[in-house]
C-alpha cells in the first residue's frame, strides 16, 4: 500500500508538472505574438505638411479628337513653380504645375499644356485628370478634377460618362528617385472618387510587404526607404479591412531610389 501511495504521488507531481510547463509555453506564445503585433514598423508615414491651396483651380472640360487631348483650363497656371516647393523637401518638377492624366490606374502622364498628343486605344477606359502642383501633389477638390468613363472609337471620345464606383487611383511615388534630398522622404499620393476615408472606407497601404492603414485622405512622406526597388501596393478596403469590389482594386507599383554619384564622391 504504502508503495502504491507513493506512486500516486510521484504520477500527481508529474502531471503537475507537464500543466505548468503547457501553461508557461502558452504565455510564452502570448508574449510572442504581442511584442511582434507592437513591433515598430520599419518604413515611417506622416502627413504632407499643409500646402499651397487653389480654391478656383478648375479642370473643366475634356476633348480627345485623333490622338490629341484638349483639357480646359482656368485659375492655374501650368508650367510655374508652386510657391512653396522649395519648403517641401521632396522631389519636385522642374517644369512646374501640371496635369496629371491616368488612364485605366496606369502610371500618370505629366503634361504641361492644356492640349497635348497621347496614344489611347480604342474601347472603354477609366480616365482621371487632376492639377497637380509642382511638386506632383494633387488637387483635391471636385473642381480640379475630372472623372470619367470613355469610350474611345475611331479616334474619338464617343461616350462619355461620370465615374459613380466608388475608387481608388495611384499617383505617387513613381519613376526613379535620385540623390538625398529626393530619397529621404517620398512622397505617398493617391486620389479618390466617391470614397471617404473614415467610418466606411480605408486604404490599406502595403510598403515593401509592410501594411499600414491609412484613415484620412491626404498626402503622406514615407521615411526609411531602402536604396533600389520599392513596392507599394495600395487597396481600397471597407471598415473591416475587406477588399473593396470595384474596378482597378488593388493597384501595384514599383519604383527606384538612387544615390546621386555627386554626393558620395
Amino acid at each position: 500500500m504504502r508503495t502504491l501511495s507513493i506512486l500516486f504521488v510521484l504520477a500527481l507531481l508529474f502531471t503537475a508538472c507537464q500543466n505548468s510547463g503547457t501553461e508557461s509555453s502558452t504565455e510564452e506564445e502570448t508574449t510572442t505574438e504581442e511584442m511582434q503585433e507592437e513591433a515598430p514598423k520599419q518604413y515611417v508615414l506622416t502627413p504632407f505638411t499643409p500646402s499651397a491651396s487653389f480654391p478656383g483651380a478648375t479642370l473643366s472640360d475634356v476633348k480627345y479628337e485623333e490622338g490629341s487631348f484638349e483639357f480646359e483650363v482656368s485659375n492655374y497656371e501650368l508650367g510655374a513653380q508652386t510657391e512653396d516647393a522649395p519648403q517641401k523637401m521632396c522631389a519636385n518638377s522642374a517644369e512646374g504645375q501640371h496635369i496629371h492624366l491616368i488612364l485605366n490606374n496606369e502610371p500618370y502622364a505629366a503634361k504641361y499644356t492644356p492640349s497635348f498628343s497621347y496614344d489611347l486605344d480604342e474601347g472603354e477606359h477609366y480616365m482621371l485628370a487632376f492639377l497637380s502642383r509642382s511638386y506632383h501633389e494633387s488637387i483635391k477638390t471636385k473642381e480640379a478634377h475630372l472623372a470619367k468613363k470613355i469610350e474611345v472609337v475611331e479616334g474619338f471620345i464617343a461616350e462619355m460618362e461620370d465615374i459613380t464606383e466608388p475608387m481608388l487611383f495611384y499617383s505617387r511615388p513613381k519613376g526613379t528617385y535620385v540623390g538625398e534630398k529626393d530619397t529621404k522622404k517620398v512622397m505617398l499620393d493617391f486620389y479618390l472618387l466617391n470614397a471617404t476615408l473614415g467610418s466606411d472606407y480605408l486604404v490599406k497601404a502595403e510598403i515593401n510587404g509592410e501594411e499600414h492603414m491609412i484613415n484620412s485622405w491626404q498626402p503622406y512622406y514615407i521615411e526609411g526607404l531602402p536604396m533600389g526597388e520599392n513596392t507599394i501596393t495600395l487597396t481600397l478596403v471597407d471598415s473591416e479591412g475587406s477588399k473593396v469590389d470595384t474596378p482597378l482594386n488593388p493597384v501595384t507599383r514599383k519604383f527606384t531610389l538612387a544615390a546621386d554619384p555627386a554626393e558620395e564622391s
